[in-house]
């Protein structure tokens, strides 16, 4: 069996933190070989003292304080001071099924001598609203996620670190180096992007999934969907050949909405202020370019809410779930908009 540190990266998980270091301490693992590394990055609510409760309690846990409040700060921290072979990453806010899971992650080390374990991540769906259930259906579905990610997969095989790998022996970090804290989203994809440039293998295990809830309101999808857009242009950026059409084109769908209701505004302005002034041929060139950049817009819209819909339908169907019908196309498209205004803002106003 191998030793194994679980790294537990928090920020106000007062709500969920005490499940989740119940389901680790349930686990069916020997305690000799088992750590449970919190990484808490200054707290405001109760999580600290849960915390360190559990840890009065358990020798197995150890608190840390992480004063950045990344989640690339916590990973290393926790990766730093783990003293586990490997290291598995655990949210705070997720749900893990059962108490063999840990071994699982020991069997799959075991049987595929890679240097990295992947897993799907299912959204919990114990419990859920209506538009919770339409964020889980619409988030696994091909229009909701990367078409290329395994994360929704329920295969077992070896596959590229970048988007599922979660558990990592020691030596990766000493080939690879740790989580870029200069990222506060997609750190993860950014490590793993490295873990594959660096000929690493990766074995996807769906026996060590664990569940996460969906985001309640359109509001929090938005601005995860957001941050996600953002990460995905600091990877490029960092690592060129990760750009793809499939990555970036929900942005390039957001601009091109944009530019055509910008264009068709100007030129409508541009009329009303100079038609007096202009000959007759370029008042209507200017009339005609207006109300084909308007036409384009209305179009293409037109054609991906018919898209949209008709992906909505079909989720429902699978799902027998009508009553998430009506929010599934809002859903999409906050998805959609939210990780392309976040690939524009990034792109034309980067974090620094």
């Amino acid at each position: 069996m191998i030793s194994l540190s679980v790294i537990v990266p928090i920020r106000n998980e007062e709500a969920h933190i005490a499940d989740t270091l119940d389901r680790l301490l349930e686990q069916q693992y020997d305690s000799d070989k088992l750590e449970i590394l919190v990484i808490d990055g200054m707290s405001t609510d109760a999580t600290p003292q849960i915390v360190k409760g559990y840890a009065e309690k358990h020798p197995q846990i150890r608190y840390f304080e992480n004063p950045k409040k990344l989640a690339s700060a916590a990973r290393n921290i926790g990766a730093q001071n783990a003293k586990g072979e490997a290291v598995i990453i655990v949210d705070g806010h997720c749900h893990i099924d059962g108490n063999e899971m840990l071994l699982h992650v020991d069997a799959a080390f075991a049987k595929s001598g890679a240097d990295c374990l992947g897993r799907p991540q299912p959204l919990e769906m114990t419990n859920a609203t209506p538009l919770q259930w339409a964020i889980a259906t619409a988030r696994r579905s091909p229009l909701g996620h990367h078409p290329d990610s395994f994360i929704y997969s329920g295969e077992a095989q070896f596959s590229p670190a970048s988007s599922v790998a979660i558990a990592y022996r020691k030596s990766v970090f000493e080939k690879v180096g740790y989580f870029d804290e200069s990222f506060d989203a997609c750190e993860d994809v950014e490590l793993n992007t490295r873990v594959d440039a660096a000929g690493l293998t990766c074995y996807f295990e769906p026996a060590i999934a664990v569940r996460y809830a969906p985001r309640k309101t359109l509001k929090d999808l938005a601005y995860q969907m957001n941050r996600y857009g953002r990460g995905r242009v600091r990877l490029w950026r960092k690592h060129p050949h990760t750009a793809s059409w499939k990555s970036f084109a929900p942005g390039v769908f957001v601009l091109g909405l944009y530019a055509c209701i910008a264009l068709y505004f100007v030129l409508k302005i541009l009329f009303v202020g100079l038609a007096s002034t202009l000959p007759t041929t370029i008042s209507l060139t200017i009339v005609f370019s207006a109300f084909a950049f308007g036409g384009i817009f209305v179009a293409v819209y037109i054609l991906y809410c018919t898209v949209v819909v008709a992906e909505s339908i079909r989720q429902s169907f699978k799902q027998k779930r009508w009553d998430i019908l009506p929010r599934l196309p809002f859903v999409f498209q906050t998805v959609h908009f939210g990780f392309g205004n976040g690939i524009l803002r990034e792109f034309f106003f980067p974090r620094r």
